[in-house]
């Protein structure tokens, strides 16, 4: 027989006043309306100092921290940022001296060089695919792997074999190559690839030791320059959901291995969803010795020129 319960009597609850109450959010934490007509910076005083918003302005602030104190600031990039349109505001945080070093995985790379070359990257893959012509664009894979091939020989990694060589032919659109932007800003920019993951390895061109030994050269430059996240460094995250933050991780062995602390720096996640390699490899595992994590989730197309003009504004 199924009992029957005894309703609440609600006279009976004990209230108090709302003024004596600790409340989360108050009226002077209430955004202001932005005027179209005043300078992009007040833009971020208008913001409220609440959630993401607040996390943003203070990334920012680390940022700009990091490069008064000429501590190292790591851009970490995944391919979709180019192919967002994004390459012009990369380029210029390079220029600016606010960007200080570049990593890339090795599609970046390949959409860095053929936007910089023919003014146009990113192929129909599923039409392509069908036919079996993706990635099988001539140009691409024969001048890319005679780059790789003629830079690695000459001791050089992945990253100043395109940059230097990009810089050499000046390409039509060359101011939106990020890799040319490091080289002639003389910072280090590296492209971390994985055999058989891009689409230069499937060309008859390819040379799968030249590529292994110059993606193995800037893994051991990545590694070399990270003890400069020592004590207020930034590392950012921007749009790589896998192989950046696996190299991230394995460099960052290295350099404490071999030069003991790197420690209370800053590092932060930007991406359209989050994932868990990044969240692991880059916010919570290094920085358990010290330092400030920070997620940020949305579109690069609307997040990067956000956080471009928010660091702007500092400095």
């Amino acid at each position: 027989m199924r009992k029957k319960t005894k309703p609440a009597e609600l006279k009976n609850v004990k209230t108090y006043s709302i003024r004596s109450r600790k409340s989360k959010f108050d009226c002077a934490s209430l955004a202001q309306c932005p005027d179209p007509a005043q300078p992009l910076s007040e833009f971020f005083n208008t913001l409220p100092p609440v959630l993401k918003a607040r996390d943003l302005l203070r990334f920012s602030e680390k940022v700009a921290a990091a490069v008064k104190k000429e501590r190292l600031v790591l851009f970490m990039m995944g391919a979709h940022l180019i192919k967002c349109g994004l390459s012009t505001l990369v380029c210029d945080l390079i220029k600016r001296g606010i960007i200080n070093a570049v990593a890339m995985n090795g599609a970046s790379a390949i959409h860095d060089f053929e936007l910089a070359f023919f003014g146009k990257t990113s192929e129909d893959v599923e039409t392509h695919l069908a036919n079996g012509s993706f990635g099988m664009a001539a140009e691409t894979g024969e001048w890319m792997n005679t780059m790789i091939s003629d830079g690695v020989k000459k001791g050089h990694g992945l990253g100043d074999a395109f940059g230097m060589a990009i810089l050499r032919r000046q390409p039509p659109r060359v101011e939106t190559s990020i890799l040319a932007a490091a080289y002639e800003a003389g910072i280090p920019a590296t492209v971390h690839v994985a055999i058989g993951t891009d689409i230069i390895h499937q060309h008859p061109s390819s040379d799968g030791a030249l590529i292994g030994k110059g993606s193995h050269l800037d893994f051991r430059i990545l590694a070399g320059q990270l003890p400069d996240l020592n004590d207020g460094g930034v590392v950012i995250n921007f749009g790589s959901a896998v192989i950046l933050p696996e190299v991230f991780l394995k460099a960052l062995t290295v350099a404490r291995n071999l030069s003991g602390a790197v420690k209370n720096f800053t590092a932060a996640n930007f991406d359209m969803i989050q994932h868990y390699r990044p969240n692991l490899n880059v916010l919570q595992r290094p920085i358990k010795t010290g330092g400030e994590a920070f997620s940020f989730t949305g579109h690069h197309e609307i997040m990067l020129p956000l956080l471009y003009s928010a660091i702007r504004s500092l400095i």
